[in-house]
């Protein structure tokens, strides 16, 4: 027994049970009936295998393949295209509104200047949205549309992350749960793939990029391990197909086919693909919800709470492409033109050291032919003075 506050607390273990117990049941029986939200966005260039692996994740085509025949098309625009992709999916009686958001044109360009920015601005319109509803008297049937997972696919260079990479997944980390994932991990061999796993850490470690960690469990060390082998294999090396193959020993497996054998999707030799789906959906999207809600939602909704008044909507800053290339030329004019007068002053600045040293040599000149015809006047002076004596 303990006093608190001025209140008493009271500690104690029943002997007959008294159904405290079955509170989880209860929770598991409620969570049933209610359809869960989860939303998943995917970042990274063209070509990097986003469509097939939200396929492979989910054993379902949520998202048709991209005609990539056709993305250079798009370069007249220089924009980042947000697309939403919403399903239902159930499994044993359990339901879920899956929300995939896909971000085609991102990296495809020459200029990938900004190119993040309709990533942010999405996500953060979606907290936007949320945190309006939550003003409002009537709250239910509330949408929620709130990123709980970010993907970012990085490229199998073998080299180490793009200047690119470095300041989209700053940005996102600090909105969202970040979850980075090497492409394609069948094109390295598992010594390069080692190497690169290692530099893309070291690169996140030294520009302070914040990375989802799933929490450590002080209780259950199976669960804890399980969460430390997961942050050990970050990034995610995983491998995508939407076929079964069959292996030489006769398997039929998830995977890709190759002269020199089968590249197995749920092999953990082979990638690290079982262990993202543990953390995306069997083990950890509870904690991704949770942190999303508690830290990243939380952060915004205070710092638009210490800057606005209570219903003050939010000052969003309207870009027009065409404006921003006009902003861009009239920059490099004005560059331009700083440049071209430097130059002149520089010109006029030695013009006027030139003249000065001239001026300063022509004044040397004359005053040594003064001094000279003093002396000759001295000279004359004393000459005449003397027949005189």
């Amino acid at each position: 027994m303990a006093a608190v506050d001025g209140m008493t607390t009271m500690t104690t273990t029943t002997t007959e049970p008294i159904g405290i117990s079955n509170l989880p049941n209860q929770r598991h029986r409620i969570s049933s009936r209610n359809v869960a939200n989860f939303t998943l966005m995917v970042v990274g260039e063209s070509g990097t295998g986003k469509t097939t692996l939200i396929n492979t994740l989910f054993r379902t085509e949520l998202a048709s393949p991209k005609n990539y025949a056709q993305r250079h098309t798009a370069q007249l625009d220089k924009s980042v295209d947000v697309d939403v992709i919403h399903a239902e999916l159930e499994e044993k009686q359990f339901r879920v509104n899956l929300t995939i958001i896909d971000t085609p044109g991102f990296g495809d360009f020459v200029n990938n200047r900004d190119c993040w920015a309709p990533l942010v601005d999405f996500i953060d319109d979606q907290y936007e949205a949320y945190m309006r509803q939550e003003q409002q008297p009537v709250r239910k049937q509330m949408v929620d549309r709130r990123v709980h997972a970010c993907l970012y696919f990085i490229a199998p260079t073998g080299h180490t992350l793009k200047p690119l990479d470095i300041e989209t997944m700053k940005r996102l980390s600090t909105r969202v749960n970040l979850i980075p994932v090497i492409a394609k991990a069948d094109t390295l061999t598992p010594r390069d793939l080692a190497i690169f796993k290692e530099r893309i850490r070291e690169v996140i470690r030294l520009h302070g990029i914040r990375v989802f960690a799933p929490p450590v469990d002080a209780i259950d060390e199976a669960s804890a391990e399980h969460a430390r082998s997961l942050m050990a294999s970050m990034p995610f090396s995983i491998i995508g197909s939407n076929k079964d193959v069959r292996t030489r020993d006769g398997r039929v497996v998830r995977g890709r086919e190759y002269l020199w054998g089968v590249a197995e999707v749920e092999n953990e030799h082979h990638c690290d693909f079982k262990k993202l789906r543990s953390l995306l959906i069997r083990t950890h999207m509870l904690d991704l919800i949770t942190n999303m809600e508690e830290l990243h939602y939380e952060n915004y909704r205070q710092t638009q709470m210490e800057t606005r008044k209570f219903g003050e909507p939010k000052v969003k800053k309207v870009e027009n492409p065409r404006f921003k290339e006009e902003e861009e030329a009239l920059r490099r004019k004005f560059t331009d033109q700083v440049k071209l007068e430097e130059g002149r002053f520089r010109q006029w600045e030695q013009h006027l050291i030139a003249e000065r040293d001239r001026l300063n040599k022509d004044l040397e000149t004359a005053h040594g032919a003064i001094k000279q015809l003093e002396a000759e006047i001295e000279a004359m002076q004393m000459s005449a003075r003397a027949p005189r004596r």
